[in-house]
C-alpha cells in the first residue's frame, strides 16, 4: 500500500515527541506549530482524521492566517470537516482570550495620547465583528483609561446609540473625558451624516456635564477614521 493511500494514524499511535500535548511538556509551547496548538484545543479528530489533520484543514480554510481565523464565527468554523459546535467554541474562546490579554497591562492603565493609542487599545474588540457595535472609553484627568465599555450593538449597517447611557457610565465612573468608538463592518471608514450628527450631539451634551468628548473613532477592519485628527471635534 502506498503511503498516501493509508488512513491518518491516531495521535495515540504517534511517537510521544510528536504528540502535541507531550511535545508541549517536553519541548515547550514555542515548539508547537499553529496546527498543533489548535489540535490541543479541539482535543480529538474524526474516525479518519487526527486532531492535527482537522486543525490543518481549519487553517487551510483561512490560508494559514490567524488574524482571519479570529474573524470566523462559531457557525463558520463548523463548516470545516471535523469541527462541531464544542470544538468551534473552544477555538473562538481561545482567540478571544488572546485579544483580551493584549488589552491588559500588568501595571497602570494606558494613557491615551492620540487617536493611534486609542485605536490600538480597542481595535481587538471591534475590528473582527460582522455587526456594528458602539463603545466608549472613559478617561481620568490624566487621560488614562478608567475602563472601556460597549454601549450598544446592532446589525450590519448600523446601531442605535443613546447619549444618556454614555454619560451615565461616565458620571458613574467620575470620568473627565470620553472617546466614543464604533465600527463599520463594510470596511468603509468614512463617517455617515448620522455619525457626524451624533458626534455633535455627544459633544454638546458633554459640555453641560463638563465631560469632554476627545475623539470619535470609526474602525473599519485594520483602519480607522478619527474625528479629532480631521478637525471635526
Amino acid at each position: 500500500m502506498k503511503i498516501e493511500d493509508s488512513q491518518p494514524m491516531n495521535i495515540k499511535s504517534w511517537s510521544p515527541e510528536d504528540r502535541p500535548r507531550e511535545k508541549l511538556l517536553s519541548k515547550g509551547i514555542s515548539s508547537l506549530s499553529d496546527a498543533e496548538l489548535i489540535a490541543i484545543l479541539i482535543g480529538s479528530g474524526t474516525a479518519k482524521l487526527s486532531a492535527v489533520d482537522v486543525a490543518k484543514r481549519v487553517l487551510a480554510y483561512v490560508e494559514n492566517n490567524l488574524d482571519s481565523l479570529a474573524k470566523l464565527s462559531v457557525k463558520e468554523l463548523m463548516k470545516a470537516k471535523g469541527i462541531g459546535e464544542a470544538k468551534a467554541i473552544a477555538i473562538v474562546a481561545a482567540l478571544e482570550l488572546g485579544r483580551r490579554r493584549k488589552d491588559q497591562s500588568p501595571d497602570e492603565k494606558p494613557k491615551i495620547d492620540g487617536s493611534k493609542t486609542a485605536f490600538d487599545l480597542i481595535k481587538g474588540d471591534l475590528m473582527d465583528l460582522p455587526n456594528e457595535e458602539f463603545w466608549v472609553i472613559l478617561l481620568n484627568r490624566a487621560n488614562r483609561m478608567i475602563r472601556k465599555k460597549r454601549v450598544s450593538e446592532g446589525g450590519v449597517s448600523g446601531t442605535v446609540v443613546d447619549p444618556k447611557i454614555i454619560f451615565k457610565l461616565a458620571v458613574d465612573e467620575l470620568a473627565s473625558g470620553i472617546i466614543v468608538v464604533h465600527n463599520h463592518p463594510s470596511g468603509n471608514s468614512k463617517p455617515s451624516e448620522s455619525d457626524i450628527n451624533l458626534t455633535k450631539k455627544i459633544k454638546e451634551a458633554g459640555k453641560v456635564l463638563e465631560i469632554a468628548l476627545l475623539d470619535h473613532l470609526i474602525i473599519a477592519h485594520d483602519r480607522y477614521f478619527s474625528f479629532a485628527d480631521e478637525g471635526l471635534i
